[in-house]
Parts: C-alpha cells; sequence; structure tokens
C-alpha cells in the first residue's frame, strides 16, 4: 500500500514539473505573439497616419491648383478689362523671353551720360519696380478731372468766406465798443442814481423814525454793475440795523422811507400808491403824511388807501358804493380846488 502510494506521488511529481515546464512555455508565446501584435498595431498606425498626410497634402495641393487657376483666370480678365489687350498677345510682347524697356527717368533726376538699354527679364527686379510704381501712383491719387472747377469753386466759396468771417469780426467789435458804451453809461447814471437816492434816503429816514439812522450800503462797490443795495435801518433805541429784525410796522415804514428817497431823487409827474399806510399808527401816519404834503407839491400823488387821515389831506375822492338797490356805482367828491399852474 506504502508502495503504491510512493509511485503515485512521484507520479504526480512528474506531471506538476511538466504542466509548469508547458505553463512557461505557453506564457513565453504569448509574450512574443503580444510583441508581434504591438508591432504590427503600431506598423499599422504608422502606415494610416502617413495615409492622413498623404491625403491632405493631395488635397491642399488640389486646392492650390484651383487657386492659381482661379487667379489666373482673374488675370486674363484684368487684361482684357484694363488694357483691352488678349493675354496670349501681352505674353508675347512683354514676356519673360522678351528684352525689358528701361523705365525714363524721374523729373529732377539728371540725364544719364548714355541712354539706357533694354535688359533681361528678371523677376526679382521686375518685382522691386512693380512696388516702386504702384507706391508712387499710390501717392500720386485718383486724378479727378473736375479738379479745377472745384477749385474754382472752392476759391469762390473761401473768399466769401474770409468777407463774412471779417464782417463778423467788425460787427462783433462794434457790439462790444456798444456794450462797454452802454455799459459804461449804465454804471454812471446807476451811480448817480444811487448816491442821490443814498442822500434823500439818509434824509427821509430820520423825519420818519425821528432819532434814527438808517443809509445804503453797496454789495459790492468795485462792480456797479452786479452789485446789490442793502437797506440799513436803525430806529431810535434800538441797536439792529437789518430790516428782517424790525417789526411789520417798522419794516414797512422803512420800505416807505425808500421809496419817498427814489420819488425825491428822481422826481416824477404822478405816483400811485396802494395801501403804502396801512400797516403804520397814528404817529407814523402823521409822518407820512407830512411827506405826501411835501410830494404832491410837484406831483401829483394817486394813492388806494382805507385811512381816514390820508382821505382829509387829498384834492379829490374817488370810490365805489352800493346804492339801496344793490347797484355799485362810482361817487367822486372834489375836497378843494387845484392849485392854479
Amino acid at each position: 500500500m506504502r508502495e503504491g502510494a510512493d509511485r503515485a506521488l512521484a507520479h504526480w511529481e512528474t506531471s506538476a514539473a511538466e504542466a509548469s515546464r508547458l505553463r512557461e512555455a505557453a506564457e513565453a508565446a504569448r509574450t512574443r505573439f503580444e510583441e508581434e501584435v504591438g508591432t504590427a498595431r503600431r506598423a499599422v498606425e504608422a502606415l494610416t497616419a502617413e495615409q492622413h498626410r498623404l491625403g491632405d497634402s493631395r488635397h491642399a495641393d488640389e486646392v492650390a491648383r484651383a487657386q492659381q487657376r482661379w487667379r489666373i483666370e482673374a488675370l486674363r480678365t484684368r487684361a482684357v478689362e484694363e488694357l483691352g489687350t488678349d493675354p496670349d498677345v501681352l505674353v508675347a510682347e512683354f514676356g519673360p523671353d522678351q528684352l525689358v524697356p528701361p523705365s525714363p527717368p524721374a523729373p529732377g533726376d539728371p540725364e544719364p551720360d548714355e541712354p539706357p538699354q533694354p535688359r533681361p527679364y528678371v523677376r526679382a527686379e521686375q518685382d522691386k519696380r512693380r512696388r516702386a510704381a504702384e507706391r508712387a501712383l499710390a501717392q500720386l491719387g485718383t486724378v479727378n478731372p473736375l479738379a479745377l472747377e472745384e477749385y474754382a469753386a472752392m476759391e469762390e466759396r473761401h473768399a466769401f468766406l474770409v468777407t463774412q468771417s471779417e464782417d463778423l469780426k467788425k460787427s462783433r467789435k462794434d457790439l462790444l465798443d456798444i456794450v462797454k458804451e452802454v455799459d459804461e453809461r449804465v454804471e454812471r447814471v446807476f451811480s448817480e442814481a444811487f448816491a442821490d437816492v443814498s442822500a434823500q434816503f439818509e434824509q427821509v429816514f430820520p423825519r420818519l423814525f425821528p432819532g434814527g439812522e438808517g443809509r445804503l450800503v453797496l454789495t459790492d462797490p468795485r462792480d456797479m454793475l452786479a452789485t446789490g443795495i442793502e437797506v440799513e435801518a436803525r430806529p431810535a433805541g434800538k441797536k439792529v440795523k437789518r430790516l428782517s429784525l424790525l417789526s411789520g410796522g417798522e419794516r414797512s415804514l422803512a420800505a416807505v422811507a425808500l421809496l419817498v428817497a427814489i420819488f425825491r431823487a428822481r422826481p416824477s409827474p404822478f405816483y400811485v400808491l396802494d395801501e403804502v399806510e396801512a400797516a403804520l399808527d397814528d404817529a407814523n401816519l402823521s409822518r407820512l403824511i407830512t411827506l405826501f404834503e411835501e410830494l404832491r407839491a410837484s406831483s401829483q400823488l394817486i394813492v388806494i388807501t382805507h385811512q381816514k387821515r390820508t382821505m382829509q389831506i387829498a384834492d379829490a375822492l374817488y370810490g365805489v358804493t352800493m346804492r339801496g338797490d344793490g347797484i355799485s356805482t362810482v361817487v367822486s367828491q372834489r375836497l378843494r380846488e387845484a392849485a392854479p399852474a
């Protein structure tokens, strides 16, 4: 029994060694096969890339040939349209096999000692001459056959505009002179009027405000055309000078003083006064009536009022009343005869 087992074990070891040898041989064969397959695949890829490159090159050559054919056709058409000559005739007369005639000397260049002779065609040299001629033509620009007529019209237009410009400059100078003269006159008249009104205001104000002081002040004496005027009023017993700090009656009386000062400085045939004494008490009204009496000596006063004392000094009264039937009617009453002229 033991001997049979040993024989079976030896047989199994022999079989295992043989199987291991066969497996290694198969692995080596598989490795060689994979290498051959990889080499073949790389060869196929290289051939495919070469095929694509050759196809692209063929396509580019076809496109280039098509472009060359198109350029040739365009040049033939251009030759016929611009030169009126068949391209074959141009090639026969001016082709590369013909001698190239020399270019004439440019204006201002010295004359050569010997006349230039025709030379064989050299493409690079002729390309250089062509580029120089194209630059000169571009600098010359398009020839306008109507340039002389347009120049005459523009010259006439320029002369007209120059004349108009000179007239405008002269008019502007005249206007500036007039404005300067008017400004000087306005400044002079305003200065004189302000001085007279200011002097009268300093006389009238103490009469309406006994013991008070009032004067007119320029906000910008250096610019008489843009200056403002401030009224300084200080009634007796007060230190304030601004009108906004005075009472309503005082402001009204100060405004009346300014009006009377203007009336006295620049008299007018008549004045219209509307409720100027409405906010005044009896004492201030008495002072204002005194001024009215002085003004009426040289001017006619038309006073709209509800004050009885003001009505009492009037020469004539005009008013509206309602009769018994409810109809309004205008009434007038002369209180005293007008003084003879």
